[in-house]
């Protein structure tokens, strides 16, 4: 008898769940401008495999499941790739600008990039602030379903893909900013 009076309960916070969730989609939507206008929202979160990596410097290996509790833009990108070596200085101005306890880039060279040349790439453009972490098997990219470079995801506090983006994007745009600004806001 108990548990027919708690099903309107459950139901009840089910569907306030579904409602606060097209609500944020609607509101990530509604913020998608210039190149941003091609990140896909998901309208549910999507479960992501923690397969691992390889740590910058071959120091070991990691996995998405290290990031869990904070928003994680994950970029695959490869040293050979001309629009991911014009995006990763954007990249690196997102991650100076909203990199702590809420949010944080990882970058994953994909396919073949040598650990060196990866080094002198961040080198040549500064970049300090981004990890220089690997994929050089290609396993996270295959359970990620990357299709081509650069390929950006963003994976939510909890491990679920929420958004992606094909190609390259303008990372440090009002737009970008005001996305991931959304979702650090949110997570408070």
């Amino acid at each position: 008898m108990r548990l027919f009076r708690l099903i309107p309960l459950y139901m009840a916070l089910a569907l306030g769940a579904n409602a606060a969730l097209a609500a944020d989609v609607a509101t990530l939507e509604g913020l998608r401008d210039g190149s941003l206008k091609r990140l896909i929202i998901h309208s549910e979160p999507k479960p992501v495999e923690a397969v691992d990596f390889q740590l910058e410097d071959d120091t070991g290996t990691g996995s998405l499941a290290d990031y869990r509790g904070k928003y994680v833009l994950v970029n695959f990108w490869a040293t050979w790739c001309a629009p991911c070596r014009k995006e990763m200085p954007q990249i690196a101005e997102l991650q100076a600008e909203f990199g702590g306890d809420k949010f944080e880039v990882l970058t994953l060279a994909t396919g073949r990039n040598s650990p060196a040349g990866i080094r002198k790439f961040f080198d040549e453009n500064g970049i300090t602030n981004l990890p220089r972490h690997q994929d050089p098997k290609q396993a996270v990219a295959r359970e990620m379903g990357v299709v081509g470079l650069p390929m950006t995801m963003i994976i939510d506090p909890e491990g679920n893909e929420i958004a992606r983006l094909i190609g390259d994007a303008e990372w440090n745009s009002d737009s970008a900013k005001a996305i991931i600004a959304e979702l650090v806001g949110g997570s408070s």
